[in-house]
Order: structure tokens, then C-alpha cells, then sequence
């Protein structure tokens, strides 16, 4: 990407580092919100980073303890829970996920901007604890292609896909509060598209 754009994204604060937002973003199961958000960290390393969450689910191939998630029993999660470790907390396809509290306020002392890869009540569970958080709903180009991307991944058996194409008549009817919301269909535009809206908000902070 040109480096002068890179530089441009998001003004400086007076500690040198860029105005930290809270960007999240969600979508559909196999909708791409994972893949973007880490795109979006190679991108712009010295601005951005992700806000890693806790999950009681089995680790998918490839995926690694503390960079994905945060990879925990089911009696650990509500341990946490009880202990108020946590900003938010769903049960989502038979697991639960939760955003760490420790891990957002810790990359916000450090003045990055926080990227949050959660399903849409996570979201809009975030958007009332912080207001001034920006969303952002990932909407494929249609059913069919996201079956195929379902089904591309290999992780899930056609009853789990099944599961999760049940989910989204609510996961579209939750979208409408968001602030934005993006069609994937071509990666790279999207790309674009998200780091125009994050370069707005930063400018009027």
C-alpha cells in the first residue's frame, strides 16, 4: 500500500501515536470478518491492533492460542465472567465468546486504534459501553456465495453451515444499528472502503 496514504489514516495525538478508535466489526459466519480485520492489522501495524477474545470453542486448524483467541474451558470463561473481566459476553452457534476488558483498555493506554472481530449482539453490546464506537456490518454479496465460503473454509459439516445461515434473518434485522454497512464481495474494496470510514472518524476526533 503507498506509505504516504498509510501515514495519512489517522491524525496524530501529542504522545506521537494515532487518536485511537474502537472499530467493530462483524458478519455472518464465513462473511470475511476475520480475514479483513487481519489484513486491515498488516496494513497498518504501527496503527492497529485487535482486540483478541476469549472462546470456549476447540481451535480451528491454523489457529493459534492468543493471536485468534484466547482458547479456554467453559468453567474458566464464567470464572472470568463472575469476576467482571469481561466488556461483553455471548453464546454464539454453542459456544460462548467474550471481549476481555484488560486487553481493550491496555492497547487504548497505547494509543492504537482497537479492531474487534464479534458477532453483531457483541457489537452492539460494545456500542452502549462506548458510544463513540464505530460499526461496521460485513454483508456478502448474497446466500449463495456465502454457503460457498462456508463450505470453502472446510471447518463445518453441512448441518453446522446449516446452523449458521439460520442466524442471519437476525444478524441482517441487527445490522440496521450499525453505522456502516459493507458489502464484501471483491476483498480489496472492501479493504478500502473500511479504511475510508476509519480515516473519517479519526478526523473528526
Amino acid at each position: 500500500m503507498n506509505k504516504e496514504r498509510s501515514q495519512k489514516l489517522t491524525p496524530k495525538n501529542p504522545r506521537g501515536r494515532r487518536k485511537p478508535l474502537l472499530v467493530v466489526i462483524s458478519a455472518p459466519s464465513g462473511g470475511g470478518k476475520t480475514t479483513i480485520c487481519k489484513k486491515l492489522i498488516e496494513r497498518h501495524p504501527d496503527e492497529m491492533k485487535i482486540s483478541v477474545s476469549a472462546t470456549t470453542r476447540r481451535p480451528r486448524p491454523g489457529e493459534v492460542n492468543g493471536v485468534d483467541y484466547f482458547f479456554i474451558s467453559e468453567p474458566e470463561f464464567f470464572e472470568r465472567v463472575r469476576r467482571g473481566e469481561f466488556l461483553e459476553y455471548e453464546r454464539v452457534h454453542g459456544n460462548y465468546y467474550g471481549t476481555l476488558r484488560s486487553t481493550v483498555e491496555k492497547l487504548l493506554a497505547e494509543g492504537y486504534t482497537v479492531l474487534f472481530d464479534v458477532d453483531v449482539n457483541g457489537a452492539l453490546a460494545i456500542k452502549k459501553r462506548f458510544p463513540e464506537a464505530v460499526l461496521i456490518f460485513i454483508k456478502p454479496p448474497s446466500i449463495e456465495a456465502l454457503k460457498e465460503r462456508l463450505r470453502a473454509r472446510q471447518t463445518d459439516d453441512p448441518e453446522e453451515i446449516e446452523k449458521r445461515l439460520r442466524r442471519l434473518p437476525e444478524e441482517y434485522a441487527k445490522s440496521k444499528e450499525f453505522d456502516y454497512i459493507v458489502v464484501n464481495n471483491k476483498l480489496e474494496d472492501t479493504l478500502r472502503q473500511i479504511e475510508s470510514i476509519i480515516a473519517r472518524h479519526a478526523e473528526e476526533r
